[in-house]
């Protein structure tokens, strides 16, 4: 094949086949030889975000071949454990929104703790984003566990895409930005998108009753691209990744020595406690980590995600 060679974003795509959009088209394209450079090893070659160049026969033409990816500025991703293998969720992002459910489903804060690892671990900023709010104004757990995420460094935001609290603060927020946003099934991910830009129309799921469990709507990480909202400062185009619901989130990329640097709270007192890095902030004297949980200074549920997490990459 010998035609017009131009650079793309991949909008989504599966296996070998993926969605590229160059300028205004989108097309079906396939990985000449079926190989990355430096893609192997994972799950999936590609996400939605990755910067590629593709080669079809004609400008007219409605699939191509990805001939190579651009290296990527960030990149979200996570262990699959189907496919024991890393899994690449979205590329080139600016933010990562940490969907959670305050009710239907219930609010998991481990699981947030473990979407935060990932971020930190990735290099991209994260929000927790509260949807469903509505249900449960005021919910003294879960309040204190949101106040807690932004008193160790997060951005916390309440919202409600059903009503539409702050929708309009998550929208300028959002400006000018890839942003991912990632979450168990049911906590209303693509209906959060659908209160941005209602245009878009995506499907959306109803709870299993039995388990209070969201079922999939979301197969494949996809990206849109928002309406230009006039007036916000962001500048530039908007574009959110919709990703699948995770019921189990397992950080990938991390050495179980690296997972303090990997906890906001933890990081300072990295190397500080009487036994150093042989520390394993579990039962040992002078251990800071401990300290710091006994004074409050780490919520006793971080902790014990950290426990979990690291006995896990043991």
């Amino acid at each position: 094949m010998s035609g017009d060679v131009v650079k793309g974003i991949v909008i989504k795509g599966s296996r070998n086949i993926f969605t590229v959009r160059a300028g205004k088209k989108e097309m079906e394209c396939r990985i000449k030889g079926k190989i990355l450079k430096d893609m192997e090893g994972f799950y999936n070659p590609l996400a939605p975000g990755d910067e590629v160049t593709i080669e079809r026969r004609s400008p007219e033409a409605d699939t191509a071949l990805i001939l190579s990816a651009e290296r990527r500025k960030t990149l979200l991703a996570r262990f699959n454990q189907k496919g024991q293998k890393p899994q690449a969720l979205a590329a080139n992002i600016d933010l990562v929104l940490c969907v959670t459910s305050p009710a239907s489903p219930p609010f998991r804060p481990r699981f947030i703790d473990r979407i935060l690892v990932q971020t930190e671990v990735c290099g991209v900023p994260a929000l927790v984003l509260c949807n469903k709010y509505d249900l449960c104004l005021n919910d003294p757990d879960v309040e204190e566990r949101l106040e807690d995420y932004g008193r160790i460094g997060y951005g916390v935001l309440r919202v409600s895409a059903k009503t539409g609290l702050g929708m309009e603060k998550l929208r300028e927020m959002i400006d000018g930005k890839k942003t991912a946003l990632l979450g168990q099934s049911g906590v209303g991910k693509s209906s959060v998108i659908n209160a941005l830009a209602p245009a878009l129309n995506m499907k959306t799921g109803s709870l299993n009753e039995k388990y209070d469990r969201g079922n999939h709507t979301t197969s494949l990480s996809v990206m849109l691209e928002l309406p230009e909202v006039p007036g916000l400062p962001g500048g530039g185009k908007t574009f959110v990744i919709d990703t699948p619901g995770i019921r189990r989130m397992v950080p990938w990329g991390l050495g179980r020595g690296e997972l303090v640097s990997c906890m906001k709270e933890f990081a300072p007192l990295e190397g500080r406690c009487s036994y150093g890095a042989s520390c394993s902030h579990v039962t040992e004297p002078g251990c800071k980590i401990l300290e710091a949980v006994s004074a409050g200074v780490i919520h006793e549920d971080r902790y014990e995600s950290f426990l979990r997490i690291q006995n896990e990459l043991e």
